[in-house]
């Protein structure tokens, strides 16, 4: 097993194609590093000349995507409601009290009882302010889960600066001594081969926190939970009982991530309208993403064994995406034997909000812009996975069926997010704009739009759908607005078009556009801001 692993090592930890010394295997992944890009251009280009040349055939074509928008609208929206009321129903179980009555004999996970389980909790930072970061420390002390079985480790980036290092050390003083263990450590700036950002910072600090603890006080690593969060997080009382019980009753726990649904909720109340929009969007997609496990993948604050991720060999310290990207380590690690279990569980972190108004729209392009540069894992897999063929041989590696399950839904994710917006609403006048006089003298011509616009209303169903699931996940509103804000809150939503293109389709079509021309992205830090 050793061995094998080390063979992985040449494509485990494969940040991008400079990464690859051979020549070919280095062209092979150039060529998945331009594809997602390479598929948006094509579309766009045959949009226009089949609009020219074509105009008829085209209009079809926009109209049939039109109802499959509009289907795929409602099962989403109805999707996202299914996996909300599993939400609520998840959020009522005591989960304390089924552990402590959960019978020995039904544990799936090698663990003699519930109270030998260590929630080791990583905290990555950056330049974080007191009020910020001191959140996730009083969520913790809120949780049911003993502070005594927590481990908690708040890893700072040195290249953050003097005063941020200083509010990491009065966080040490006020909280260490909480907790069962806590470790305050600085993350080196300039480490050869490391990229300055999330995925760097916490798999330092876990290093170091297995080395000074774990190791020192002989804690089993099949006995410990992993649990990533960002410093803005705040984490539901009942989440690491919750998480603990799917670990000792799921199937084979230790080939599994724990996913919970983030809930960008924080300072909501305080976030202009667009911010809101593109904060409650997240939050739905990633709560009707609970309802696919089969496609799901980590995501931001996430939680896993230790046993995986020492096998794995920590998070990536080379790429922008590492909270998906471990997923991918983890499902080649163990030649396809890994998932994602959907917990149904809240934690609640930051909606986008700057010092202005235009800081904040610009925090909201490039937050989108570095989630849509995920699209980095696409070239990742399919690599992955040819090298999977080389190891073991093609027909002992996991199944084509699971690998193109994966690679279908990454890639026609990430497609749909950069052109979806663009072809419905702006590329889908192109006929008549060129189809010539021929075209727009024919019946059809005329009642395009008007069929495409019939289309359009209907899907407004998911629409409603999102503006009455966002007063329902809305917090107490703050005594400093007024009533009049929850109607701001419902018509937030006709700016819906407006994120959807400028603040969704934008930036992925950047993000991806920078990895087909190899302008590979650094780590972006979404800044942290609480009004008074």
């Amino acid at each position: 097993m050793e061995d094998t692993f080390n063979k992985m090592q040449d494509f485990l930890h494969i940040g991008k194609a400079t990464d690859i010394k051979k020549e070919k295997e280095r062209l092979i992944y150039r060529a998945f590093e331009i594809m997602p890009g390479f598929l948006i251009y094509a579309t766009f280009g045959i949009v226009i000349w089949l609009s020219w040349i074509k105009p008829l055939v085209m209009s079809i074509t926009i109209l049939a995507f039109a109802f499959y928008w509009l289907l795929k609208s409602l099962y989403l929206a109805l999707h996202t409601k299914s996996g909300y009321k599993k939400m609520q129903e998840h959020e009522k179980i005591n989960w304390m009290q089924k552990l402590k009555s959960l019978d020995h004999k039904k544990y799936t996970a090698s663990v003699g009882d519930w109270r030998d389980i260590w929630q080791l909790v990583v905290l990555p930072r950056y330049n974080e302010s007191y009020e910020v970061s001191k959140g996730i420390f009083e969520s913790l002390l809120d949780c049911d889960w003993p502070t005594e079985k927590m481990i908690v480790v708040l890893t700072t980036e040195e290249s953050a600066g003097d005063d941020a290092i200083e509010v990491a050390r009065k966080l040490e003083r006020d909280c260490g001594d909480k907790f069962g263990h806590f470790l305050l450590t600085i993350h080196p700036k300039n480490i050869e081969g490391e990229l300055i950002g999330k995925g760097s910072n916490e798999t330092w600090g876990t290093r170091k926190v297995k080395e000074e603890i774990i190791d020192k006080y002989n804690i089993k690593y099949d006995n410990v939970l992993v649990s990533a969060m960002d410093m803005d997080t705040v984490i539901y009382p009942r989440y690491f009982s919750c998480l603990a019980y799917h670990f000792l009753t799921v199937e084979n726990p230790y080939r599994a991530s724990y996913q919970p649904i983030p809930l960008f909720i924080n300072n909501i109340w305080d976030a202009p309208a667009i911010s809101r929009v593109t904060a409650f969007s997240a939050t739905f997609w990633h709560t009707l993403s609970q309802e696919r496990p089969e496609k799901q993948t980590t995501f931001s604050s996430h939680s896993m064994t230790l046993r995986a991720l020492l096998d794995i060999g920590y998070w990536q310290t080379n790429v922008v995406s590492e909270d998906s990207r471990v997923f991918f380590q983890c499902l080649l690690r163990y030649n396809g034997d890994y998932r994602v279990e959907s917990l149904y569980y809240p934690i609640a972190m930051d909606a986008n909000v700057s010092r202005s108004w235009f800081g904040t729209m610009k925090s909201v392009y490039k937050q989108q812009r570095r989630w849509g540069y995920g699209a980095e894992n696409i070239p990742y897999f399919i690599y992955g996975y040819y090298k999977l063929g080389k190891l073991y041989g093609k027909k002992n590696r996991f199944s084509f069926g699971k690998f193109f399950r994966y690679s279908f839904f990454k890639i026609e994710g990430f497609y749909s997010w950069a052109t979806n917006a663009l072809l419905l609403f702006i590329m889908g006048w192109l006929p008549l704009v060129l189809g010539g006089d021929e075209f727009n003298a024919t019946l059809f011509s005329y009642n395009l739009l008007r069929m495409i616009r019939f289309l359009l209303t209907i899907a407004l169903v998911g629409l409603v759908s999102s503006a009455y699931l966002s007063i329902l996940l809305l917090p107490p509103k703050p005594p400093k607005y007024g009533r009049h804000k929850y109607f701001m809150m419902v018509i937030q939503w006709f700016l819906v078009l407006v994120t959807l293109i400028i603040f969704g389709a934008f930036p992925a079509i950047e993000a991806q556009t920078r990895l087909m021309f190899g302008r590979y992205m650094g780590f972006w830090v979404t800044p942290k801001h609480r009004k008074e």
